[in-house]
């Protein structure tokens, strides 16, 4: 791993440290959200953890892409969603989290999950594993081993659950849990579920690029669910067609039944 690599971690585990603590503060209190033009929420946290994030990633040269501060998503660039789980944070779940990921390539190089809340940072470098930090310590993470989709943990968004995300789990025999924000695929890397369902089409890049590296490097897979590789490159930053993480062994079961489901062919992928 060359310096600037780990000069990069290192910003990025700094900038959610930060971010987190702002955000714990602002929770404490008394908040006001208001809507976007997209209709979803923002808080005074979302735009305290942005500026906090930005002034902590500047000196590593690379320009910032931001849910809510815009920017272009070319050559090297991190992506960024300060507080991820907005609609938890408003409704004091605790299930909200801080994501940061470097993206070289159209590839995540390394990914950076915050979950203030719980006092944990899930951090990975493409090539150099997954760990969790708890209370100062860092330990590695791995995904489960199971490979009965009728037998997995298995978990969908609490807000935007869509009617297919239901029917692939029925089909499977799942039981669909949920939880907030990115924790769903964090959850999947340390193992404690084996599966994260989202079949709707509404998220961004900043929603899943640093789960996307932290589930790979936990011996995961994550793809969008027809089982086709998430790309962060060119114009369009939407997942058109959902987001499936694994453990990998459950993988190309889920998306074949979402293939199914769905009708018409997939763009492929070899879970």
């Amino acid at each position: 791993m060359d310096d600037a690599t780990d000069a990069a971690m290192g910003a990025a585990v700094a900038a959610a440290d930060g971010a987190g603590a702002r955000i714990m503060e602002i929770y404490a209190g008394r908040f006001e959200a208001s809507t976007k033009e997209d209709g979803s929420p923002v808080t005074e946290a979302d735009l305290e953890a942005d500026r906090i994030i930005r002034e902590g990633l500047a000196g590593t040269g690379h320009p910032v892409m931001s849910e809510e501060g815009g920017g272009e998503g070319a050559g090297t660039f991190w992506l960024v969603d300060p507080l991820d789980g907005t609609a938890d944070f408003v409704e004091r779940t605790g299930e909200f989290t801080v994501m940061i990921a470097l993206v070289s390539g159209g590839r995540p190089e390394l990914g950076v999950i915050g979950w203030p809340a719980g006092g944990t940072i899930y951090a990975a470098r493409r090539g150099g594993g997954a760990r969790a930090r708890t209370g100062g310590r860092w330990r590695e993470i791995c995904v489960s081993s199971e490979r009965d989709p009728a037998r997995c943990r298995a978990l969908g968004s609490r807000h935007h659950r869509s009617e297919l995300d239901g029917a692939v789990a029925a089909a499977l025999g799942m039981e669909l849990g949920t939880a907030g924000s990115s924790l769903k695929a964090a959850r999947v890397a340390t193992g404690e579920a084996d599966a994260y369902v989202a079949a709707g089409s509404g998220m961004r890049w900043w929603d899943t690029a640093a789960s996307c590296c932290i589930v790979a490097e936990a011996g995961g897979m994550m793809t969008d669910m027809s089982g086709a590789p998430l790309e962060y490159s060119g114009d369009d930053i939407i997942h058109r067609d959902g987001i499936l993480a694994t453990n990998g062994a459950v993988h190309g079961r889920i998306a074949a039944e979402y293939l199914r489901l769905r009708g018409g062919p997939g763009t492929g992928g070899t879970p």
